[in-house]
């Protein structure tokens, strides 16, 4: 999700400089993984559900944290690319 999160936040916050976009798609990733270590049945519940699996996710992985870390770094370089063209 990472550099998808990037775009996103990108687009959304448009007139907000790279450096700002990156914190905030890395804080978001973050939050987003680091909440898989709680685990309550109410919150479970919501996980066992396609759409829930897919946003809040079901396991804690150290993985995913670079996984997002590398795609937010990649939709950075492709944004400087299309800029400096």
């Amino acid at each position: 999700m990472g550099a998808y999160d990037f775009f996103i936040f990108g687009f959304l916050f448009n007139r907000r400089n790279t450096f700002w976009i990156t914190i905030i798609s890395l804080l978001f990733s973050f939050s987003i993984e680091v909440s898989q270590l709680y685990q309550s049945q109410w919150i479970n519940t919501i996980r066992n559900t396609t759409i829930g699996r897919s946003i809040l996710g079901y396991r804690f992985l150290w993985s995913d944290l670079l996984a997002y870390t590398v795609g937010i770094a990649i939709g950075v370089l492709i944004e400087k690319q299309i800029i400096m063209v």
